[in-house]
């Protein structure tokens, strides 16, 4: 009896793998962060938290508030990624894919899937990352304004002096990560306006302005896809954007895509459009 509900059990794992596997396949492939890629920094380190077993090689890259999420997914696809090799690949796609959606969710940014590894990246990128690489800004000379350099250095200084952490050390990681974020969105010309230590809060707010419709508390708090909704007569409405599936949805408001689909009379759940309006089930 005990090895039937072993194999039971890890059937149905195997089935949430499945289905999360199939609907990210269908989510479109777009230019992004260069850490949405499987070439990117977030999945080297999802590598390394899968071959070794230990998660903490990707909470740096992940809010406190999302870390037991993070865990029961790692668990999951740990559990089932020795079944066969398509059980591995699967459970790979998917903690990788889960990582990074939530790395961008605690940024207040989109996620548009990820992206295979080759995908084309912007040369400062590539530049910032061989800076770091080899210890000095040499990569990046001709592609900073000069006047910028203080400024670039300054960032560049902060995350090598922040580079040799331990990995089961959160707070270390978390604060090299931030660093590290600064650095590069400088180094492509995104510039910060407010004071040192304010680019998660300018984020958050931003994207709380951005979505004024939405529920006010899911702003305020994380800026996830709750922040897209809006609530009218005591019923949750969300707005459908560009990258979303009705399981991701699903995922945020604690409910599931077949129930937002019964609900709103949705034939096919994989095939949803930007700007479609749906009423997600009360629990």
């Amino acid at each position: 009896m005990k090895k039937l509900n072993l194999k039971s059990n890890m059937k149905k794992s195997i089935g949430v793998l499945l289905t999360s596997a199939a609907i990210m396949a269908i989510i479109p492939l777009s230019a992004s962060a260069h850490c949405d890629t499987m070439d990117g920094p977030t999945v080297v380190d999802g590598k390394k938290a899968m071959e070794s077993n230990n998660v903490n090689y990707v909470m740096k890259w992940v809010a406190p508030e999302y870390q037991k999420e993070i865990t029961d997914k790692f668990n999951l696809s740990m559990k089932v990624k020795d079944q066969s090799p398509e059980a591995k690949e699967l459970a790979e796609q998917y903690f990788f894919s889960e990582v990074v959606r939530v790395h961008r969710a605690g940024e207040g940014a989109p996620f548009d899937g990820l992206k295979p590894s080759g995908t084309p990246i912007d040369e400062k990128v590539l530049a910032a990352d061989k800076s770091i690489e080899v210890g000095n800004l040499s990569p990046l000379e001709g592609m900073t304004e000069k006047e910028k350099m203080p400024e670039l250095k300054e960032r560049f200084e902060k995350v090598m002096s922040l580079k040799d952490y331990d990995v089961n050390d959160l707070e270390a990681g978390r604060e090299y990560i931030e660093a590290y974020v600064k650095f590069f969105k400088f180094a492509e010309g995104e510039e910060e306006h407010a004071a040192e230590g304010a680019h998660g809060e300018e984020a958050n707010n931003a994207h709380a302005t951005h979505n004024a419709e939405a529920t006010h508390n899911a702003e305020a708090n994380n800026g996830k896809a709750a922040a897209e909704a809006e609530k009218t007569h005591g019923e949750v409405t969300f707005t459908v954007k560009p990258g979303d599936t009705l399981w991701g949805i699903g995922l945020e408001f604690n409910t599931t895509y077949q129930e937002i689909a019964k609900v709103n009379n949705i034939s096919n759940p994989d095939l949803i459009f930007p700007g479609q309006k749906f009423i997600i089930p009360s629990k």
